[in-house]
């Protein structure tokens, strides 16, 4: 993965269900067909496509949903965007999660 490169793009898909974060992983990487890099780490991803990958990002102790699913790609934000719209629609397939976009387009 190569999180570090300043022309990744990133873009958001929120749940709002409550949903651990090893859990809503492991239901990523099924829903995509891929498996979890990293476990047990403090950054694991799941691969989506080469050059893209999903991280989650929870709320901090004591706060309540959403959980975030920040979709990276290292082709710019077009192609995170473009990412983050196919995940959503698969998981919306696959999951009862309620979820929103974070960005317009």
């Amino acid at each position: 993965m190569q999180a570090d490169r300043t022309d990744t793009g990133v873009a958001t898909i929120v749940a709002a269900d409550a949903v651990d974060k090893l859990v809503a992983l492991d239901t990523i990487a099924t829903a995509v067909g891929s498996r979890i890099v990293g476990a047990g780490t403090p950054t694991p991803t799941v691969p989506l496509a080469d050059g893209v990958w999903a991280q989650i990002e929870i709320p901090k102790f004591g706060e309540p949903p959403p959980l975030a699913i920040d979709v990276h790609a290292t082709a710019g934000l077009d192609a995170a965007r473009a990412h983050a719209r196919t995940l959503a629609d698969t998981l919306a397939n696959a999951t009862p999660w309620s979820l929103s976009l974070m960005f317009e387009g």
